[in-house]
């Protein structure tokens, strides 16, 4: 049995499909957002920024580490030069004194070599400290870029969850006007195809965007205006007005 509906209780479709339409947009553009791919690409950026900190923060401790243990060789070996001239000028024997003397010669060359090497690491440690610090404040200013990009996300999502609201009011609305079995027609249509409901246009429909052949047309042409029709090519209820050409 066909399906029956005035022509202008059919044409409300259209102002529901068109709701409909418009939730599918809002909700793609939610999810498509510019800034949605701006604040992934932050992340992936700071993801990368602290892995580099981490990374210098632990060259910096292993540099800070070499600098105390280089300190504490040369507070060794000053303690020995030390204790050595103390015993230098306390000897009489001859062959002591020389002794101590070519000890003092290597504990010189020695506490040389340990400076050089403490002056080479402790400009290392300045380095890599600065290095780090610039990293640090690097990743603070990115930290400070994802919440304003966060706020503009949240703002965005806040004006298309108004716009949502709004065309889900017009929707529930417009569907009270729908018979209960029309309504549930185009909902089945929709929700296997995509669509609901496709206006026929100088016998093209909007939902394919085809032209209706010969034969539908004559079909078309011969049904009563209150029967209810489906596209044949998008499986939308086809809806006729006064531009259809018929």
């Amino acid at each position: 049995m066909v399906l029956k509906a005035a022509p202008e209780v059919q044409a409300m479709l259209l102002e529901l499909q068109a709701l409909d339409t418009k939730l599918n947009q809002l909700s793609h553009r939610a999810t498509t957002l510019p800034v949605l791919a701006t604040i992934t690409a932050l992340h992936a950026e700071r993801d990368a920024l602290r892995s580099a900190v981490a990374q210098q923060n632990g060259a910096w401790e292993d540099a800070q580490l070499e600098l105390k243990r280089t300190e504490a060789d040369v507070a060794v070996v000053e303690a020995r030069v030390t204790r050595d001239k103390e015993r230098l000028q306390g000897s009489a024997s001859v062959k002591d004194v020389a002794a101590l003397e070519q000890e003092l010669a290597a504990l010189a060359k020695r506490q040389s070599d340990l400076e050089d090497i403490e002056l080479a690491v402790m400009e290392t440690v300045e380095e890599l400290a600065a290095t780090l610090a610039a990293s640090r404040a690097a990743l603070q200013a990115l930290d400070g870029r994802i919440e304003e990009a966060s706020a503009a996300r949240d703002a965005a999502l806040a004006d298309l969850d108004i716009d949502r609201q709004q065309a889900t009011g017009s929707r529930a609305e417009m569907a009270t006007k729908i018979p209960d079995d029309l309504l549930a027609l185009y909902e089945k249509q929709r929700a296997r195809y995509g669509v609901g409901a496709s206006l026929l246009r100088g016998g093209v429909s909007s939902a394919s965007g085809v032209a209706l052949n010969s034969s539908d047309m004559i079909t078309v042409r011969a049904a009563a205006p209150d029967d209810v029709l489906l596209c044949p090519d998008s499986s939308a209820i086809l809806v006729r007005t006064h531009e259809s050409g018929l």
